[in-house]
């Protein structure tokens, strides 16, 4: 019988991570993770790559305008800021008492899940 692959990658970002840019315009920032996209390797973060969108005027919004908002970036130039030191670490995942959890590797303490 053939295995089922998991169809969703595994990402060392969740929703709510305090995270820190390590590249691009944004480069040295740290925020909190808003919301991420695992399939398409991106995730938006609070006040990083702002764009402005011209809003179109609709019943909800009758004066339309201009509006800033977030935009996705790719989780490569992101790093997990480990909350006990305050320090960008690398993840790691390993099991304690039956669940997978993750850790720092710098210190290697179990990061809790937002």
């Amino acid at each position: 019988m053939e295995r089922k692959k998991n169809k969703q990658p595994k990402l060392h970002i969740k929703k709510g991570d305090t995270v820190k840019v390590i590249a691009g315009n944004a480069r040295g920032k740290e925020a909190k993770v808003l919301e991420v996209f695992p399939k398409k390797r991106r995730a938006i973060v609070e006040g990083v790559n702002v764009v402005t969108k011209h809003i179109k005027p609709s019943a909800a919004k009758p004066e339309g305008g201009i509006e800033k908002t977030e935009a996705s970036i790719h989780i490569s130039n992101l790093m997990v800021v480990d909350p006990s030191n305050g320090q960008p670490t690398r993840i790691g995942r390993k099991l304690v008492e039956g669940k997978l959890v993750r850790y720092s590797k710098k210190t290697g303490e179990v990061i809790k899940d937002a």
